[in-house]
Parts: C-alpha cells; sequence; structure tokens
C-alpha cells in the first residue's frame, strides 16, 4: 500500500514505453539514432522493474517488522501487567531485622543527599538588633559599588531586593588575611560569607586546587542559611582583604526589613477610608497579596479609557492625573498625587473604564493589588474543616486505656525499625497486650541539645499529641530518662513512599492520586489548626497495613497565627519555597509549594529543581517552576496542577486562597476523585502492603526498669 501509487505511475510509464516501442519497430526500420533510443528505453525499462521488485522487498520487510513490533508492544503489556501484580502484592517493608538492616542502609544513603535542614530557633529580639546595628561600618563608594557588584554574580545572593542589599550591606565589616592563611578550612561547620575586595584566594579540596577567587567575588553563601559543612578550603594565595557578614547579621537584616515593609504597607492600608471597618487579619492578607511596581519619569501607569482591574496606593513618589477632552491631544493636568494616596479603587468593584490618565513624575513605587486577589480576599479564608468528625470516629478504637497506665518498662522491644539523626525507632508492644504494635522513637538528649533542636523536638510532641487525624502519625505518649526521650507513635510498616518510587520507578497517575490526596487531607487537617508542616517529601510519607499514607512527625512542624509569618530556614533543599529561601517570612503556604514539587516526583522520579550543588538547588527553586521543562509522564492536566501549586507569589497558590485545599481537590486533576471515600476508609489504595506479623519475630529486649518517667511537661526536658 505504501508504494502502490508508485508502483502505478512507473508501470504506466513502463507500459507506455514497450508500446512506443513496438508500434515503431512495426511500422519501419528504424534510422541508427532511434535504435540508440530504443536500446536506451529498454535499459530503463529494465532498471525500472529492477526498482518495483526492490520497492515490494522493502514493503515486505516493512510488513514484519510491524509484525514483530506489534508481538513485542503485546509482550511489554503483559509483563506490565504481571508487574502491577506483582507491586500490588510486593512484601514492603516490614519489622523483621534484616528489613530493618536494609532499610535504614536505604535511608541513611537518601539522608545524606536530602536530608531535612532545621536551622536554629531566630528571633528578632532587642539584643539581637542593637547587636546587629554595631556592627555597620562606613565604606568607601568604590566598596560599596564592589559589594553590591559580587551579590549579583551570586546564584543565591542575587536574588534579594536592592533594599535588602542595601541593609546587608551596611553591616558587612572588613577583615584583612595574611598570605597564606586559611578562610575557610574544609570539613569545618561555618556561619559566615565573605566577599573579596583585595588579593587573590586559592579554593582547594583534598589539597587539590580547584579554583581561584578574585576580587568582587562572593564565597560561603550557604552558611548565611543554615549549619552546613563546607566541602572545600579557601586560603590567601596573596595578603588579602575581604568583607564579611555572619548568619544572625544576615538573618536579622533581611526580617527587619521584610517586617518594616510589611507593617508599611498596612499603614498605607489603614489610611483608605473604605478599608479602615475591615479586620486586621485582612488588612494583613491585602498587605501580603499586594506587588511592588516600580515607574521612572513619564511612565504611563493607567491610561484613560482602558479598562482597569487594580487599585493603586502610591509609597514613595508622585503622579500626575491628565485628562484628554473632546478628542484633543492635549492632556489637562486634573491634580498630583503623592505618598499615601490611592487611584484606581472603581477597578475594585468591577470592569471600569479609567477616566483619566496617571502617569509618573519622576521615581514612583506603587503598592498594588487585582480586582481577584482582592475579592478573595474580603470574601473570607475558610478551610474545610468538615471531616473533623470523621477523623475522631475513626481514631476512637486507637487509644486503648490501658496506654493511660503504661510505664516504659512495659513495652517489650520487637525489633529494630530505623537508625535517625538524634537515635533509633524500635517496633514495641505491650507486656499484656499482644494485639497491637507500636513505634517507640528513643532520642538522646545529648546529642538533641548539641544540634541546637531541643524547641524543635518539644515542638513537634505538642503539635502531635493533639492531634487526631487519619492522615497524620498518631504520637500516644511520651517518657523520659536521664539519657534518652522516648515517644511512642503508631507504628505503619507499609513503608514509606520513597522506597515506593525507589522499586518502581515512577507511580502511576491513579497512584499519584491516591497518595497526594492522602497528603491533601494530612496538610488541610493541619493547616485549619495553623500549624505548616515545611518538610513534605516521599521520606515523610508512610504506609499504615490497609495502604493509605500518612505524614510522620518532623522538627519542622510549627503553629503560626493567622496572619502572621515564621522565619526558620527549615526544609529539604530541593522540596522548600522560595520564601523559605530568601528569609521573607513563610507560612501554611510553603507546604503547597512542597506538595506540587512533591506530585512532580510522584509522577517523574524526578525533582524539578535539582543539582550536585546545594546553593544551585536553591537559586533552581527562587528561579520558579516556570522555568522547568516537564518529563512527557506528567500530564498536562497534573502539569497544571503543579504549576498552580508552585506559584512564586505563595498568596497565588492553589490552596492559599479563600476556599483552601477545596480548591485543589476540585482542580481537573482530580476530576472523579472519591474524596469521601477517601475519608472514610472505604477507598482501595493502589497497594496492599504485606506486613509480616510482628508475633513472628522473637522479643529482643525490654527497656530498663525504674528508668522510666512519664514527660507530662514538655517544657521540663
Amino acid at each position: 500500500m505504501r508504494t502502490c501509487l508508485l508502483l502505478d505511475g512507473l508501470s504506466a510509464a513502463a507500459k507506455q514505453g514497450q508500446t512506443y516501442s513496438g508500434q515503431t519497430t512495426a511500422t519501419s526500420t528504424p534510422p541508427e539514432g532511434l535504435n540508440v533510443e530504443m536500446g536506451t528505453l529498454r535499459d530503463l525499462q529494465f532498471a525500472l522493474q529492477l526498482k518495483i521488485e526492490e520497492l515490494r522487498q522493502r514493503d515486505t520487510l516493512i510488513d514484519e517488522l510491524e509484525l514483530e513490533l506489534d508481538a513485542k508492544d503485546e509482550l511489554i503489556r503483559r509483563l506490565q501487567e504481571e508487574l502491577d501484580r506483582y507491586r500490588a502484592t510486593v512484601s514492603l517493608p516490614g519489622p523483621s531485622a534484616a528489613s530493618a538492616v536494609c532499610s535504614s542502609h536505604i535511608a541513611d544513603k537518601q539522608r545524606s543527599t536530602r536530608r531535612t535542614v532545621v536551622s536554629e530557633p531566630f528571633c528578632l529580639d532587642p539584643a539581637t538588633v542593637a547587636m546587629v546595628s554595631h556592627k555597620s561600618c562606613d565604606k568607601s563608594h568604590e566598596s560599596q559599588r564592589l559589594i553590591q557588584a559580587a551579590f549579583l554574580k551570586s546564584d543565591l545572593l542575587k536574588n534579594l531586593g536592592k533594599g535588602e542589599i542595601r541593609a546587608i550591606l551596611a553591616c558587612m565589616y572588613p577583615t584583612a588575611i595574611a598570605q597564606g592563611s586559611f578562610i575557610i578550612q574544609e570539613g569545618t561547620i561555618g556561619t559566615e560569607a565573605y566577599v573579596l575586595e583585595e588579593g587573590r584566594l586559592d579554593v582547594t579540596k583534598d589539597g587539590s586546587k580547584l579554583s581561584t577567587v578574585e576580587p568582587e567575588d562572593v564565597f560561603g553563601e550557604l552558611a548565611l542559611l543554615y549549619d552546613c559543612t563546607h566541602p572545600y578550603s579557601v586560603s590567601a594565595q596573596t595578603d588579602s582583604k575581604l568583607w564579611v557578614i555572619d548568619r544572625k547579621t544576615y538573618q536579622t537584616q533581611l526580617m527587619q526589613t521584610a517586617l518594616s515593609r510589611r507593617s508599611h504597607s498596612v499603614e498605607l492600608l489603614n489610611s483608605v477610608p473604605f478599608l479602615q471597618s475591615l479586620p486586621e487579619d485582612i488588612i494583613l492578607q491585602i498587605s501580603d497579596r499586594m506587588e511592588e511596581a516600580h515607574y521612572t519619569e513619564g511612565d504611563c501607569i493607567v491610561r484613560q479609557g482602558a479598562t482597569g482591574d487594580k487599585f493603586y496606593i502610591i509609597s514613595k513618589g508622585q503622579v500626575r492625573v491628565t485628562e484628554g477632552k473632546g478628542g484633543q491631544e492635549e492632556q489637562i493636568v486634573a491634580s498630583k498625587l503623592s505618598e499615601r494616596q490611592w487611584f484606581g479603587e472603581r477597578a475594585l468593584w468591577g470592569d471600569e473604564v479609567q477616566p483619566a490618565n496617571v502617569t509618573a513624575a519622576g521615581e514612583v513605587t506603587c503598592l498594588t493589588i487585582d480586582r481577584d486577589s482582592f475579592k478573595d480576599i474580603i470574601n473570607g479564608l475558610v478551610f474545610d474543616c468538615s471531616h473533623e468528625a470523621q477523623q475522631s470516629k475513626s481514631e476512637s478504637d486507637t487509644d486503648p486505656e490501658l496506654l493511660s497506665s503504661a510505664a516504659l518498662s512495659d513495652f517489650q522491644i520487637i525489633a529494630a525499625l530505623a537508625v535517625g539523626e538524634f537515635g533509633h525507632v524500635d517496633l514495641v508492644q505491650l507486656n499484656n497486650d499482644s494485639r497491637r504494635v507500636f513505634a517507640m522513637r528513643v532520642l538522646k538528649k545529648k546529642l538533641i541539645l548539641n544540634d541546637g533542636q531541643r524547641e524543635h523536638i518539644l515542638r513537634e510532641g505538642r503539635i502531635l499529641k493533639e492531634a487526631r487525624c487519619p492522615f497524620v502519625v498518631r504520637l500516644y505518649k511520651t517518657f523520659r530518662d536521664a539519657e534518652c526521650l522516648y515517644i511512642l507513635t503508631e507504628a505503619c510498616l507499609g513503608g514509606d513512599l520513597c522506597s515506593l518510587l525507589k522499586d518502581a520507578g515512577y507511580l502511576d497517575e491513579c497512584s499519584a492520586r491516591f497518595y497526594t490526596a492522602c497528603v491533601v487531607e494530612a496538610l488541610t487537617f493541619l493547616h485549619s489548626r495553623g500549624v505548616v508542616y515545611r518538610d513534605v517529601k516521599p521520606e515523610n510519607v508512610v504506609l499504615d497495613e490497609r495502604g493509605y499514607a500518612k505524614l510522620i512527625g518532623s522538627r519542622c512542624l510549627k503553629k503560626v497565627e493567622a496572619g502572621e509569618k515564621t522565619w526558620t530556614f527549615c526544609g529539604t533543599p530541593g522540596y522548600m519555597a522560595p520564601e523559605i529561601i530568601l528569609n521573607k517570612g513563610h507560612g501554611v503556604s510553603a507546604d503547597f509549594w512542597s506538595l506540587g514539587v512533591f506530585l512532580f516526583e510522584l509522577l517523574s522520579d524526578g525533582l524539578p529543581f535539582s543539582s550536585s550543588d546545594p546553593i544551585k538547588i536553591l537559586a533552581a527553586t527562587v528561579g520558579g517552576i516556570d522555568q522547568i521543562d516537564f518529563p512527557k509522564p506528567i500530564s498536562k492536566n497534573a502539569s497544571s496542577l503543579i504549576r498552580n501549586l508552585c506559584r512564586s507569589n505563595p498568596s497565588g497558590r492553589l490552596g492559599s486562597r479563600r476556599n483552601g485545599a477545596k480548591d485543589i481537590q476540585k482542580h481537573k486533576w482530580f476530576k472523579g476523585f472519591n474524596w469521601d471515600g477517601l475519608r472514610s476508609g472505604s477507598l482501595n489504595p493502589p497497594v496492599i502492603p504485606k506486613v509480616k506479623h510482628p508475633l513472628d519475630s522473637s522479643v529482643c529486649d525490654r527497656y530498663a526498669e525504674g528508668s522510666e518517667e512519664l514527660c507530662t511537661n514538655w517544657d521540663d526536658f
């Protein structure tokens, strides 16, 4: 069929050649020239027949190859079905000693590449502000220019605003380094970043030179965010002069700048008469949604006759309001507006045609908000808490009365489950009740205190002790002794999603939809109580024996009051939201960004922001999701959901607006998903784990008698 038209055409040409040749031969003896022509025609006919035969052979070969390809496609389909059946019955990590060792090895490897980072708690107290202000020192115009140029060359620091850079620059102090001296030593933990003004520096690793630092270069920026171990050494090739900024000063300046900007924005909003009756939390939300716009002399901000949808408050500078009447080109100046005045308010209530032109009179900064954002806020922020009664009911059989009087020595250790950063996790059961098992986290106080994580651990315990949600791992009770803190939790022995991804490569859409929905339910529950999770990732999502997914406890948990923000650098690089990286303050919207990255990984087995260099991961995150090419396994609808969850503006993310998580549930990627079935537990999960019964394992040990003490007061560490 592929060559039938070509063959027909060629055959017709051949027949015409034969007819012409026969007619010529029958009428007369051709002259010599005609004999040559006839010979040429016969040669062409012969070549044509050869070509026709060659094409037919190729067609036959193509048909055979297509049949072979169809057979292989069918084989692949059958193998895929077998693989799916295998995955549905595969034994996931359980409490056996062998699986515990394997799980521990895998977890350690993953932690080395995707470790949760939690910096020490930061508070903007008067003492800190005073300490930072004392570091401010005068700098020459050339030094200021050099530092600013260095910041703009940094993948991370170039994303700061002009005001933020100026504030940090003001507090940088000079230091002189003699030739041969080390500024940074490989393997040490740093808290400072540097800009080289004079001299040359060598960057080495394991004694081998990697590069040279020249004047106007910045290095060590990662230390401004958290306690990172330096992977290289930096030493002075010549006598050198550097400018230094430490982490506490950096964080203080960014936090002060953000709070000052927010305070100024709220003050401007409160000066507008038609906004003065709004509650404080609504004003704060409007402030967070407003964007800063900058204009120069003559820029047209609003054009007469155009349809507007934005409201403007002048933060700095002046604007001219002009009108053109009767089709005349000449503009009549109606008025001038200055700082704290506004225009475009009618656009918030409908499609209003602009009555006048508004142009910048010099440098102007305006705060703007569009109609949709404004209406979304004033209609109220509502979280979906309709499943709370369901949660209480589903948890009624998971808190046996016998736990209330249980002591630490009443628990038998069945097996070791995992090794963590501050201790380990045991699978345990009560001496007088072998029907149910629990997980016991054993954390060493010394390690917690040395790492500055006391407050984070205690905060996690307080939040989880009050949580009653089928999609969050339950915390039942806590104990302590002189050396350790013991946390008794629900045991989820179906493994984590990271292990599932490792086996499957990536998940099909139905599976990813189920697990993502479980996480959405967990986040909805936490957010309705003002709790931000800040560390959504497959390692923190575990499966229970039914195959339902639950969020585990995390040091990143924190309760944030409505309208307020928190400032700790917290989460996993690659998953954390841009506002956390840039220290702009963050709230529950940061979880929706992580949820988008989580879904991206489930569907592709990769992260949108990844690199062997942590700085490049953070810089790519700040660059945004729009810079990322999505792999083919991610469908159009899934891509739409991810991009809406990962919007750079936190207040614009899906889930952050008036309808809360309902906007996520109503997205077209979740079309047809049975949310009620998920909440009631009647929906069939993609994988039902085969968990080895704990009684099949021999009892290993018990906790020492007399050393336990119920930790009723978390502050009494």
